[in-house]
């Protein structure tokens, strides 16, 4: 069992056993008694404390007000009282009221308000301490009773575990009254840090205790998508299944970039930023089973956690990343990194989940977002099948797409709203708080006027912070993160992540520049881009995609060939075609060698989908090099080749090559003799140990197949396959060596990328072999060498 499936399911039997025993949310369980509420911001004065917190408590009092609840307010931060009174009060005197409130009323609330809000310096347990009597003994002289205390941890997730100890050792509220103890995402790296995040937070607080947020919970359309669905059952029910969805998308697109986030950013990039956590979250609210009973926090998160059990794993092929040009650059001034660095941390990503259920069988769940993109816009759209055929007029409405949309707001609609088109069915108005929208903006959305659907919009607009703060104070469980959730959530998504880490991000301009570039599709379960290549202009007058065709030249004596990336990786596949069919016409057979790495990979794609003349049934497939894994894991050469070509070719088995780094079921040992075991079936199949064709790419450092900085061509010069040591992990790798390389007919160097500008630079200038640079000692001794560069590489 998949090690993350393993894990829903040993959660969602201890979800089953606390519903057995009768274990309810404080929602559930009990009702709120009046009394005084203790509210502590650690962090207070910080950046998300000034733009949305202290509004969203503003907000929770101004609607509290007269409930018969009493509420203080505490701004906790590490500064003296000195630097953090002012910095709290400059934030406090720009408090809003809200909409519905008069002005004269609104004076009176902000200037409670203010009296109730002070400053606490939170740095040692002794300050939590003092501030803990501080609270006790205000509620004394008021003559108050401490109903629950409410800690809101706006600080960097690695503060979490000491706050939490604090509050439970000098700072937990009375026998009798509740904690909430809220924390703001990121919940950890990967499946195995969230799990130690958690076991030191078990330590001081219950479950019951922790809110872990999501601010899109809080997004008014996103926390109504159970609602909708439920007021909607007897028209939804029927249709809510793979008989009727074609497909699901969710969406989330920025305009912004990542500076002054970079810190941050570059150790998580989308997929961690935003996917993991935003979007999966949106998907269980609609893939879930709908409980019975929407308002039971319990039902709600256990329904939640089932979907986990049922999403198929997902591997390298579900998903395309990209980077927007200028990210690495950032990096590299905010980082202080060096000019050669080259980050590879996605800016954009395209993700397809499947569900292994029989409702949403075959139905792929589209889950994208990035940065720099053409407009700020999220929504969940659910595209019905339609199976009209319109034989004259295609523009009546029963022709067009069957769609409803959670539009979370921005783009081009500007507000919040929930559209279903009208060839499906009237919905149910949500309730008092929303309102049916009857006068259209002339905007189109997915295909469809805005006059073709039924619109609903919140009537008051409000921000997800105070959304979220309201469902705190009335312990709506269902709209934070459990822990079952977020570690079923890690379990599914850190295979995917640790399958990308290595691989290099497309390159797109940004904006309205982007195009199409980052369009993609899905054929079977494997995601692609629709344009095998990228194409980036530097936007400024400067080079252009039209400015340059295929040219030919020398580069270190040998034939060039350079081009913009998509056409040199068109000239590569024809000349590969030619020198195969010219193999198979002198000796019927045709042997590819192969690299490793993300270079060969359009090429890959260019293949499958444009060569179907290609003599794959006469070829053989050899690799240049491999890593000493097992061929089946993700970081494997062979497997990166097998994922992305060899699967889709009707290639003979006997005619596939990979490299025996297992054999006795140890990964290259030197006295297994693996090296020899390969060399002895090239000696065996090929004639005169002469590969018709040998494909190499170029690393930053010059190496070249698993030939290193500190490789001694000279050790190597009788052998044809060898163990090296690669100065990144994994360390140990199998490689063909520079003589049976030289000795290949023909040789493709490819090279693409801005980042290997440099290092083509560099070598042009050399004309002898040098240590430094391995690839320098890749001389044919009778065949041919032809150098594949793009403008990127080539001009910077």
């Amino acid at each position: 069992m998949n090690l993350w499936k393993a894990v829903v399911s040993g959660l969602l039997l201890l979800g089953a056993l606390c519903v057995e025993q009768g274990w309810a949310t404080e929602a559930e369980g009990t009702r709120e008694a009046k009394g005084h509420i203790s509210v502590v911001i650690v962090g207070g004065t910080g950046d998300l404390a000034k733009k949305y917190l202290w509004q969203g408590f503003f907000q929770l009092y101004s609607e509290q007000v007269s409930s018969g609840h009493t509420f203080s307010f505490y701004a906790a931060a590490l500064p003296d009282a000195d630097k953090g009174e002012p910095a709290l009060f400059d934030i406090l005197k720009h408090l809003r009221c809200p909409a519905q409130v008069s002005p004269e009323r609104c004076a009176l609330l902000r200037d409670q308000f203010l009296k109730l809000s002070q400053y606490h310096q939170a740095k040692t347990e002794e300050h939590y301490s003092k501030l803990n009597a501080e609270i006790g003994q205000r509620l004394q002289q008021e003559g108050l009773r401490e109903t629950g205390r409410l800690f809101y941890l706006s600080v960097p997730a690695f503060a979490y575990a000491g706050i939490a100890a604090k509050i439970n050792s000098s700072c937990r509220p009375p026998a009798g009254a509740w904690l909430r103890v809220v924390l703001e995402k990121p919940f950890g790296h990967d499946y195995d840090s969230a799990q130690l995040l958690s076991t030191e937070l078990e330590k001081f607080l219950k479950e019951e205790e922790m809110y872990r947020s999501d601010h899109y919970l809080g997004k008014q359309v996103v926390s109504q998508i159970l609602t909708f669905r439920n007021e909607n059952r007897k028209f939804l029910d029927p249709i809510w299944n793979k008989h009727h969805i074609e497909r699901v998308e969710i969406v989330l697109k920025e305009t912004l970039d990542a500076k002054g986030r970079t810190q941050f950013y570059d150790q998580y990039g989308v997929i961690r930023d935003v996917i993991q956590n935003h979007l999966t979250e949106i998907l269980s609210l609609v893939a879930m089973v709908l409980p019975r009973d929407t308002r039971r926090s319990s039902e709600v998160l256990r329904n939640k956690l089932a979907v986990f059990s049922s999403l198929q794993r997902l591997d390298r092929a579900s998903a395309i990343i990209a980077q927007y040009r200028a990210y690495s650059s950032e990096v590299r001034e905010e980082l202080n990194k060096t000019k050669e660095h080259m980050s590879l941390t996605p800016t954009f990503a395209g993700v397809v989940v499947h569900l292994d259920s029989p409702q949403f069988e075959g139905v792929p769940f589209i889950l994208t977002s990035g940065k720099m993109l053409d407009e700020r816009v999220g929504y969940a759209r659910v595209l019905f099948k339609n199976q009209v055929f319109c034989v004259q007029n295609m523009d009546s409405l029963h022709c067009k797409p069957r769609q409803i949309v959670f539009y979370f707001g921005h783009g081009s609609l500007q507000y919040p709203a929930i559209l279903v088109s009208k060839n499906l069915f009237k919905p149910a108005v949500l309730g008092s708080g929303w309102k049916e929208v009857t006068e259209y903006k002339n905007v189109s959305l997915f295909g469809l006027l805005l006059s073709e659907y039924h619109v609903q919009t919140p009537v008051v607009q409000l921000e997800a912070y105070d959304v979220l703060i309201s469902n705190i104070f009335h312990a709506k469980k269902d709209s934070f993160i459990s822990t079952e959730n977020l570690l079923a959530s890690w379990s599914f998504w850190t295979p995917l992540l640790n399958s990308l880490a290595q691989e290099f991000p497309r390159l797109y301009p940004g904006g309205q520049d982007n195009q199409n570039l980052l369009d993609f599709q899905l054929q079977g379960r494997e995601v692609s881009f629709v344009n095998e290549a990228v194409v980036i202009s530097d936007g400024h007058g400067g080079t252009s995609p039209n400015s340059f065709q295929v040219t030919q030249g020398k580069y270190r004596t040998w034939d060039m060939v350079s081009a913009w990336a998509e056409e040199l990786v068109q000239r590569l596949a024809s000349d590969l075609q030619v020198v195969a069919q010219a193999a198979v016409e002198e000796s019927g057979q045709f042997h590819l060698a192969l690299s490793g790495g993300s270079s060969p990979l359009a090429l890959f794609q260019r293949l499958v989908l444009h060569h179907y003349s290609f003599p794959w049934d006469r070829t053989h497939i050899w690799m240049v090099d491999e890593r000493c894994v097992p061929l089946t894991e993700p970081g494997s050469n062979f497997r990166n080749v097998h994922d992305h070509l060899l699967r889709h070719l009707r290639l003979p088995y006997f005619n596939i090559h990979p490299m025996p780094v297992l054999l006795n079921q140890r990964l290259c040992v030197e006295e297994d003799g693996g090296p020899q075991v390969y060399e002895k079936e090239i000696a065996r199949i090929i004639n005169g140990s002469r590969f018709d064709f040998v494909l190499l790419g170029v690393g930053y450092d010059g190496h070249t197949a698993s030939l290193f900085q500190d490789t001694r061509p000279e050790v190597l010069q009788d052998k044809l396959v060898a163990l090296t040591e690669s100065p990144f992990k994994p360390h140990q790798r199998m490689s063909l060596t520079f003589s049976a390389i030289n000795r290949a007919k023909n040789i493709g160097v490819l090279v693409t990328g801005k980042g290997k500008h440099e290092m083509i630079s560099q070598l042009s200038r050399m004309k002898d072999y040098s240590k430094k640079w391995p690839i320098t000692g890749v001389n044919p001794d009778k065949g041919n060498l032809v150098w594949y560069i793009d403008y990127e590489a080539l001009l910077g």
